[in-house]
């Protein structure tokens, strides 16, 4: 699925057809994608893997890509194994790269795979600078992991959002995002609204063009849609006026009081009721 976004940053992610739930327990009728960008600069970059049983279509882009010469840099954003378990595919084949991560990454990555050196270790607000572009490192802890962190393309004014902004589904759908996306939220980030919230003060300060997510699409227009969906789910509020009427009925009487209530309601006063 190798293809250039915009001034030598690819997609070489993959589409995942197989899986039928997502962390085993969230339904995948679509699949899921997992997204890996390469960063073709002085240095050469890789942000991010994908799951182990399809690191090799990863390698096989990135070889394509590198065309013999060596890869430089492995970002790594988030240690959920479905972004990182390939990178010891990626490490044998290029044992020279160096790992860029938090502290709290490294640590992960000694205890899940046994990495414990090779690493180019950056703080909150650390850059670095790759030949014409200059990456910078904001942290997001609890977004939904506590070692994420996110990337942001100075030169491009592109945000490697980690699993902020995802959805599900294969890229090969065609789906309306925000469906999708809400769900993703709901059950992935749901009840760190707070720290999402964080991460948005932070993105507020960076001039955001495009949008790389983990999972799901590219986001490279109406940004201020999708910024305002994450607003709006992290600080609980309602996307739309509306009641709804939760409710049980054994013998179906309080289904004719439920359903006489919500058409008085729509009457007088809400008619967006569910």
């Amino acid at each position: 699925m190798k293809r250039e976004l915009l001034n030598k940053i690819y997609y070489v992610g993959v589409n995942d057809r197989q899986k039928t739930l997502f962390e085993n327990m969230l339904p995948l009728p679509y699949g899921v994608s997992y997204n890996a960008y390469f960063i073709d600069d002085e240095k050469t970059v890789l942000v991010d893997t994908v799951e182990q049983p399809f690191a090799e279509q990863l390698l096989a882009q990135v070889q394509e890509l590198l065309a013999g010469r060596q890869l430089d840099y492995l970002i790594v954003n988030h240690m959920e194994p479905d972004h990182s378990s390939g990178i010891k595919t990626l490490q044998a084949i290029y044992p020279n790269m160096q790992i860029v991560a938090n502290a709290k990454t490294i640590e992960m990555l000694g205890g899940y795979y046994g990495i414990r050196e090779g690493f180019h270790v950056v703080k909150d607000g650390d850059s670095l600078n790759i030949g014409s572009r200059t990456l910078q490192f904001h942290f997001a802890p609890m977004v939904h992991w506590p070692e994420v962190m996110v990337t942001y393309d100075n030169y491009n004014k592109v945000l490697f959002s980690a699993d902020g902004f995802g959805k599900f589904g294969a890229l090969d759908v065609e789906e309306d995002w925000a469906c999708e996306a809400r769900r993703y939220y709901i059950g992935i980030v749901g009840k760190y609204g707070v720290q999402v919230q964080n991460l948005l003060k932070k993105a507020s300060t960076l001039d955001i063009q495009m949008i790389c997510p983990l999972h799901g699409p590219v986001l490279d227009n109406n940004l201020e849609y999708y910024l305002g969906l994450y607003d709006t789910w992290s600080s609980y509020k309602v996307e739309s006026e509306g009641v709804v009427i939760a409710y049980t009925s054994v013998y179906g009487n309080t289904k004719k009081a439920v359903e006489l209530l919500a058409q008085k309601l729509k009457e007088k006063c809400c008619p967006k009721v569910v």
